[in-house]
């Protein structure tokens, strides 16, 4: 069980992953960060890959201040180059890398009628074209290292998800044909950015990247969790 990050000795508390290198990308947002901090707390050295340098050091900073390893490297995982460089650097911190959970869940913000070109593309460099990228290049050169991926969620409407979802599904469900080991979690909503209410999706995370589940590859898993807060509108009289 996830708790919340109050003390070093929490991290110590399930050691399930030590010794074990995990990058996690857009780690320094929503489900990113959740799923971190789980896997610091299970005693996994967390590698933070993100867009944003500043935002990647401070959530480095609050798992390392818990007790736990996290070195925060800044990448555009959308860039296979820039992935490439990322997973360098990774091997000459820590001379391995276990394991990758990747967020590709990146929502559209307009709906499919009004969705432009750009806003399309940018959806399927962030979801589908990373994922894809990744994949070749663990391929390449990480045969060992699994892949677990944070799919679309399942609460987005609009026809435009169902492509993206469908093609990293046929690149989850047909990788043992490239001898990879990917799987793949899809949650039932966006992150709420609360540990507690986004820790069910963690968890899954989490147990696909014990030993004892190692030999999984080629599932989805589909996690319900709870509903999101409805944020209340202000009372104008409050307001005067």
């Amino acid at each position: 069980m996830l708790r919340g990050m109050t003390s070093a000795s929490s991290f110590r508390a399930a050691p399930a992953l030590d010794g074990q290198v995990i990058a996690v990308t857009s780690a320094d947002q929503g489900y990113g960060r959740t799923i971190s901090a789980a896997l610091a707390r299970a005693g996994a050295s967390v590698v933070l890959v993100g867009g944003n340098s500043e935002t990647l050091a401070a959530a480095a900073s609050t798992l390392e201040l818990a007790g736990g390893t996290a070195v925060p490297i800044k990448a555009d995982v959308g860039v296979p180059l820039d992935w490439l460089s990322a997973q360098t650097r990774i091997l000459e911190i820590f001379g391995a890398l276990h394991g990758i959970v990747h967020l590709a869940d990146k929502r559209a913000h307009t709906n499919f009628t009004m969705l432009s070109e750009a806003e399309w593309m940018e959806l399927f460099n962030c979801n589908v074209k990373s994922s894809v990228g990744i994949a070749q290049i663990v391929r390449r050169r990480l045969g060992g290292t699994w892949l677990t991926i944070v799919g679309p969620h399942l609460d987005e409407r609009g026809l435009q998800v169902h492509p993206q979802r469908g093609a990293i599904r046929g690149l989850v469900e047909h990788a043992q044909d490239e001898e990879l080991r990917i799987n793949l979690v899809l949650p039932g909503r966006a992150s709420t950015g609360e540990e507690a209410l986004d820790r069910p999706l963690a968890d899954a995370v989490l147990a696909l990247a014990t030993p004892a589940l190692l030999h999984l590859r080629g599932t989805v898993l589909e996690v319900p969790l709870p509903p999101a807060p409805r944020v209340r509108a202000p009372d104008p009289a409050l307001l005067l």
